[in-house]
């Protein structure tokens, strides 16, 4: 287990200038707007933000401020944050990204949850806060043999928290964080005092005729559901059956990669259209930085081919007693009912939010952390 410091080679930033200046726009039919995808004039903006304006060493140094480790796991060199509280009691809390996200989500959380009195919260609601970046995704390596599933994603998390000497802990995700966390809660109830997700997923019943009725705006949220699923998830379907063939664009054209990445912030997040009403280009671009310094982006879609060929791509199929908090914004992609959760989870804790989307940790950081140190609260031991 090492320190790691992101020091990202001045040729690579170079070569990427020169990618931006050579980028070659397609057309775009009148009025389209966002109906097609990316929107033409927003992307030649953000383009020529990142080559004239965005200023990658400042990020970089933003990013340094936290402790950063690699380590192996499997054979496979791991990054993660470790951020230790000052609180000898802390309760250690493994934290897991999504598609298209990376650990910076997480660093408007990482104080509040590690140190809360600075940050007008109470000593006894800290966290020893630990965010890996997945296999395949930021600073870790990517699996080189098939089959490197979601659920391969939970043993790894397992093993690091061991590593880590952690005993007894939390989980908590969004996302593929989501089952990534469900996943340790069945696979590590012994060490695992509880999860909680913020993309909450879960089975329908097995008979419906049998399963609590549901409410009409139950109804409003299944349908809106099925509606994403109709028209939003095309994305899932190339990268979970032909992600290499996407790999070669988006690895090779940053502006290819931008608008692959920043069309999801704006359609998943709670942001009425405007993306930058929800984050910075400055925040938009160092998420896709991340994966353009890695040319990982090819590998972390990968993760979708895998998980959907062993149907591991929702919740894990058995009951996880493991007590689970959940909370649910209101521009997340699908919002089930809870009875389908608990038919999942063992569900304790249940908190309807006000505002926010899919990157709670990016767009409402003190709604999330507040919620994760309500949730825990009972669960310290």
């Amino acid at each position: 287990m090492q320190p790691f410091t992101i020091e990202v080679n001045d040729e690579v930033l170079k070569d990427l200038n020169e990618r931006l200046s050579r980028t070659r726009f397609p057309d775009q039919l009148d009025g389209a707007d966002w109906d097609y995808g990316t929107e033409l004039g927003y992307l030649r903006e953000l383009c020529a933000y990142w080559s004239e304006k965005f200023d990658w060493r400042e990020q970089e140094r933003a990013l340094n401020r936290f402790d950063h480790y690699r380590t192996d796991i499997d054979g496979l060199g791991i990054h993660f944050i470790h951020q230790r509280s000052h609180v000898a009691k802390a309760l250690p809390l493994v934290i897991t990204h999504g598609w298209p996200g990376s650990v910076f989500e997480f660093s408007k959380i990482i104080g509040p949850l590690s140190d809360p009195e600075a940050h007008g919260g109470k000593a006894e609601d800290a966290f020893h806060v630990v965010c890996p970046s997945m296999p395949g995704y930021g600073f870790s390596d990517a699996p080189r043999e098939p089959g490197f599933d979601i659920e391969h994603v939970a043993d790894v998390n397992k093993k690091l928290m061991e590593q880590l000497g952690y005993t007894r802990y939390g989980a908590q995700g969004g996302d593929w964080g989501a089952p990534a966390s469900a996943w340790l809660g069945l696979k590590d109830p012994g060490h695992v005092c509880g999860i909680h997700l913020n993309m909450v997923l879960g089975q329908r019943p097995e008979d419906p005729d049998n399963a609590p009725e549901l409410s009409e705006e139950e109804n409003q949220r299944l349908e809106a559901a099925r509606s994403f699923n109709r028209n939003e998830t095309g994305y899932q379907r190339i990268q979970g059956t032909k992600p290499q063939t996407l790999g070669y664009g988006l690895t090779d054209s940053p502006a290819g990669l931008a608008a692959w990445v920043v069309e999801k912030f704006r359609t998943w997040s709670d942001c009425g259209g405007d993306v930058e009403a929800r984050f910075t280009k400055d925040e938009l671009l160092t998420n896709i930085m991340i994966y353009w310094i890695n040319g990982n982006i090819t590998s972390s879609m990968r993760l979708y081919y895998e998980s959907m060929k062993a149907r591991h791509f929702g919740p894990p199929y058995d009951y996880v007693k493991v007590p689970t908090g959940c909370a649910v914004f209101p521009g997340e992609l699908a919002r089930l009912p809870r009875s389908w959760a608990e038919n999942s989870f063992n569900v304790t804790h249940w908190t309807e939010m006000p505002r926010g989307g899919h990157f709670a940790a990016m767009e409402e950081p003190e709604l999330l952390v507040e919620d994760i140190r309500k949730f825990f609260r009972d669960l310290r031991g």
